[in-house]
This record gives structure tokens, sequence and C-alpha cells, in this order.
């Protein structure tokens, strides 16, 4: 099992599997949404998550058609996303877990919109776009 919560700690959370390895998004929308060079997500049967308190302090905003991102409506944090074309699966910001991760990253998305300034220098598979 696994814990997260918000900078104000006022959502928690807990997911209750083995989590996936972590994808990093360089997509303008992520960079965006994070205030960062990328987003570290690793994705979650919706099932397996659960939310301990701050249902109230969740606010969803659409970011592109079939796909809202939540966040706290208190500190900002953004907590996690979703696609209408994968209704059992959310993308859990990484950063916002509590225990240590015996997961390895996966790869990056999206590179060819990544920011000028940052360079990538491991080994892990690079899409210029999407990963389907």
């Amino acid at each position: 099992m696994y814990t997260g919560s918000c900078l104000c700690g006022g959502v928690k959370f807990s997911i209750n599997a083995e989590l996936a390895p972590i994808q990093i998004c360089h997509c303008s929308q992520c960079r965006k949404a994070q205030g960062g060079a990328f987003a570290t997500n690793t994705p979650v049967a919706i099932s397996d998550f659960q939310l301990k308190s701050g249902e109230d302090l969740l606010t969803e905003y659409e970011s592109s058609p079939g796909k809202k991102r939540f966040f706290c409506r208190q500190c900002g944090s953004p907590i996690y996303s979703n696609r209408d074309s994968l209704p059992n699966v959310m993308r859990i910001r990484a950063g916002l877990l509590d225990e240590p991760l015996n997961v390895k990253l996966a790869f990056h998305a999206f590179t060819a919109s990544k920011c000028s300034w940052l360079e990538i220098n491991d080994d892990l598979p690079k899409y210029d776009e999407g990963v389907k």
C-alpha cells in the first residue's frame, strides 16, 4: 500500500496495488500544469485508489477534450488526471507519494515539445509524441 497527499495535506489518498513504472511527460500541457520541465506519472487502476480526505478540495479542469486534471483548490497541488478513453485508469503524480518507491522510470513522452533548456541524458526510451 502507498499513501500520498497534496502540499497542504488536505487531500490524502492511498493506493492498494503495486505501482507501474513512472512515465515522464514533456508535453506543454504537463509542463504548465506542473510548473516544471515535465510531469512524473504512474498509472493506477481506479479500483486501487482510495481518497482518504479532501474530496471537497478536489477541483477538476478539462485541459483538452476528454482529459481532466484534478488538483487541490487549497494549495494547487496536481493530484491526478484521467481520460475518457481510459475510463478505469488514473495517472497519479508520483511526487505526491510518501513512501520510497521500488519502481523505475519507464520512458520520456512528448520529447519533441520538451523545454529547450533541459537535456535528457539517460538511456530510457524517448518518444516524440505520446505512447499508445
